[in-house]
């Protein structure tokens, strides 16, 4: 039987620490292979093209497009993981396939090894995104 991996994208400031920001202003995405096992792979480090996308919304942050914008990057992976997301966190949530995790640190060894400790749940979750919705809705 093939071993369950999932495909998961932290949003970064630098090579070590999530950033402690919006996701969207993350400077560049780790994107990592973590599977059943406990075993992890840098799969590739993807700049965020959103980065600096012009906000136009009333708050300045939380604009539907940049939202787009970001997941657009990022439609190949199964989970988001951050430190800390901004409104368009819940958009993420609510309307795409994508599966949100909180790393609730900076670090990111730390990080790996909380998906890795919640892997099975997130699995599920995965699974049950995959079912419902499309990779975005409009």
């Amino acid at each position: 039987m093939e071993k369950r991996c999932l495909k998961v994208a932290f949003g970064m400031e630098d090579d070590e620490h999530l950033i402690d920001a919006h996701y969207g202003d993350s400077e560049f995405f780790a994107i990592y292979k973590i599977c059943e096992d406990g075993s992890v792979k840098l799969l590739e480090k993807r700049h965020n093209k959103a980065k600096d996308f012009e906000e136009e919304h009333d708050e300045g942050h939380g604009d539907p497009r940049k939202f787009k914008a970001v997941v657009s990057q990022l439609l190949d992976v199964d989970i988001l993981a951050a430190f800390r997301m901004g409104p368009n966190f819940l958009r993420i949530r609510d309307k795409t396939n994508k599966v949100a995790f909180f790393t609730k640190t900076r670090d990111l060894k730390l990080a790996l090894r909380r998906v890795i400790e919640n892997f099975d749940d997130l699995w599920e979750q995965v699974q049950v995104k995959k079912a419902e919705k499309p990779p975005i809705e409009e």
